[in-house]
């Protein structure tokens, strides 16, 4: 596959690449590149992990980019998930596992690392001091909303420990590309810029974006001093919200009731959820998005492209009800694997139930 190829297929799962001319230059001086996406195990598989992360995963892989999965289990101890119990985080992990097989993900070709065996290791605390001597306590303070948490909820010193933590996974796990989501820029930038300061590999960004909930676009939410990334952080769709989110064990009718309660002002395309879904996921995963209707109202129409999809919604073509309907078929067709996996496998089941039993946390 030729360099250009390869960058398109990188650049199509990104909201955000810093830079395009280092991952250019890093496409070009190395055949398999090392990225990474970490996650805290807690609470049920939403539609941004379970379905999304697998689709942008297979436009990576296509890439030649080598992948490292971190379940990090003990940053999810720091932020109180899963009530701090350090053993039922880890099995919340082997959850997550799981989902991701049912998603479709080839485990084959993804590393899965625990971050309980990066800290076994005393030369990563070595690392994660070193990384905090060089770091102010103002941009580390800034850092923490990495976490999904605002300044006034901070109040353990090990929170402050998290983000140093994050920026040393980086380099403990050597890889070339940072492929979060946008909510964790700022602990990219922080290992670029420290990465900088000591001569170590700078890690090339590429985040991509992240799925508004049911209800839209919120108000800014103090997480960022970016008004775009503060709104998008306030607005991503969270599984710990159940009234804004889908989940990749809600059966059909579920997804269509909660489609079809969400926002989608008519004609409106902008902080539009349903629209969101039906360009980062829909189109990307068939390549076309079908509205039936009825006769009276123009009939079945099928679009090839989101481009022309938005369109016809601007004008009012396409009313939100046919659009709502429209997106949930395609969303439940990609979520029945994964639904049908934890009904009937007795080993995803089970864990399934055990995921089910904690107590939502945020």
């Amino acid at each position: 596959m030729d360099l250009e190829t390869r960058f398109d297929l990188v650049k199509s799962i990104a909201e955000e690449i810093i830079t395009e001319e280092e991952l250019r230059e890093l496409l070009a001086t190395k055949e398999h590149p090392v990225a990474y996406d970490g996650f805290e195990p807690s609470g049920l598989a939403h539609l941004p992990f379970g379905i999304y992360r697998a689709l942008l995963l297979r436009n990576l892989l296509k890439a030649g980019i080598k992948f490292k999965l971190l379940l990090a289990d003990w940053h999810a101890w720091i932020n109180r998930k899963v009530g701090g119990d350090l053993e039922a985080i880890r099995k919340v992990g082997e959850y997550f596992v799981e989902v991701w097989r049912a998603a479709g993900v080839d485990l084959s070709k993804v590393e899965i690392v625990w971050a309980s065996d990066l800290v076994a290791n005393s030369d990563y605390w070595k690392r994660v001091i070193t990384v905090a001597k060089h770091c102010t306590l103002a941009r580390a303070e800034r850092a923490l909303t990495i976490m999904g948490r605002k300044k006034g909820e901070l109040n353990e010193v090990a929170q402050f420990i998290y983000p140093m933590m994050q920026v040393a996974d980086i380099f403990e796990l050597d890889v070339d590309i940072c492929q979060l989501g946008l909510d964790q820029r700022r602990a990219n930038m922080l290992a670029r810029d420290i990465a900088e300061k000591l001569g170590w590999k700078k890690p090339v960004c590429v985040h991509h974006h992240m799925l508004l909930g049911l209800e839209g676009a919120k108000s800014p939410g103090g997480y960022d001093e970016n008004v775009r990334i503060d709104v998008a952080i306030a607005s991503k769709m969270s599984k710990s919200k159940p009234q804004t989110c889908i989940y990749v064990h809600d059966s059909r009718e579920e997804i269509e009731r909660k489609l079809m309660a969400a926002y989608c002002p008519p004609k409106q395309v902008e902080n539009n959820p349903i629209l969101d879904y039906a360009k980062e996921i829909v189109f990307r995963a068939f390549g076309e998005l079908r509205v039936e209707r009825e006769e009276k109202y123009g009939g079945e129409i099928t679009f090839s492209s989101y481009e022309e999809l938005e369109l016809a919604y601007r004008k009012g073509e396409v009313h939100p009800a046919d659009l709502k309907r429209a997106v949930a078929y395609y969303l439940d067709e990609l979520i029945s694997p994964v639904r049908k996996h934890f009904e009937t496998n007795a080993k995803a089941k089970k864990l399934y139930e055990f995921v089910k039993s904690l107590p939502t946390t945020r």
